[in-house]
This record gives structure tokens, C-alpha cells and sequence, in this order.
């Protein structure tokens, strides 16, 4: 790997397929330094572990709805014994309420399902101002691939 890295050929590859799947070396740093390149060149980014996601569309573009965790000493006679249902706002609904492109930048991707990597390139597309990045594990250098690949392979 390059000492300094412009990030140049990362970041046309995102802007033409829309969602790269990144593979980095367990040491870190390289991921770092494409981040900061593409917040230069004008992102707004959005860190986010892929842990606990959902359905990745109601998650990150809908106002949906999540129930606390239940912790075994509530009533059953208040709102069940599941507890109430709280409304909880969108995670990129301010980026895209702005101009300029957003990025969303997943960590612990190889979590996900073959379907929700799937239903997270179908947003891109549908969002054209929308951009992912999905660490999908390491690698013994730094490499990245369009996610659709991935997913169709």
C-alpha cells in the first residue's frame, strides 16, 4: 500500500457503482484515510455498525418503531409485557434532508444476509445521492469490489 493514499480511484469507483464492499488489512488505518478523502471531497458521512440493522430500508430512511429491551420487573397489566412501542426517528433522514451526496459507511458487514446486502444496493440505486460502504472483513491489503458482485456471486 502506498504511503499516501488520494483515495481518487476509491472514490470514482463509488460514485459509478454506488455500494463497495471493502475488504482492509486487520491493522487499520487505510479505511480511515479514504474516509477522511471522501469527507474532503465532500461527503457527509455516516458511521454505523451493521450489527442490529433490521430491515435496512425502514432503518435508515423511515420513521419507525422499536421496543426496549424487556427487563423482567414491569407490569403486565401496563402496555403488555413487551413494552411500549417508541417511535424513533430515521438515521439518515437529516443527512439527506441537506444537498450534496451522503455517504453511509457500515462496519461488521459480513453480518448482514445475502438479502439485506441485496435490499442495501437496491437503496443505492434508488437514492442516487446515497453512497455505502460496507466493510465486509479483513484482507492482507486493502481491496474493495461493487457490493452487487458480491451479493450475485
Amino acid at each position: 500500500m502506498p504511503l499516501l493514499m488520494t483515495g481518487r480511484g476509491f472514490r470514482t469507483e463509488l460514485e459509478r457503482c454506488g455500494a463497495l464492499a471493502l475488504f482492509v488489512p486487520l491493522e487499520g488505518g487505510a479505511e480511515t484515510r479514504l474516509l477522511r478523502r471522501l469527507r474532503a471531497a465532500g461527503y457527509r458521512a455516516h458511521l454505523t455498525s451493521a450489527r442490529g440493522l433490521g430491515d435496512p430500508e425502514a432503518y435508515l430512511l423511515h420513521l419507525h418503531g422499536i421496543r426496549p429491551p424487556h427487563l423482567g420487573h414491569h407490569s403486565v397489566g401496563r402496555s403488555a409485557a413487551v413494552g411500549e412501542v417508541q417511535r424513533v426517528m430515521p438515521l439518515l433522514g437529516p443527512q439527506l434532508a441537506g444537498e450534496g451526496p451522503v455517504l453511509l459507511w457500515l462496519l461488521e458487514g459480513q453480518v448482514l444476509s445475502s438479502s439485506e446486502l441485496a435490499a442495501l444496493c437496491d437503496l443505492c440505486c434508488r437514492e442516487p445521492r446515497l453512497k455505502l460502504v460496507v466493510e465486509m472483513g479483513g484482507a492482507r491489503a486493502l481491496r474493495w469490489q461493487p457490493l452487487e458482485q458480491l451479493v450475485t456471486a
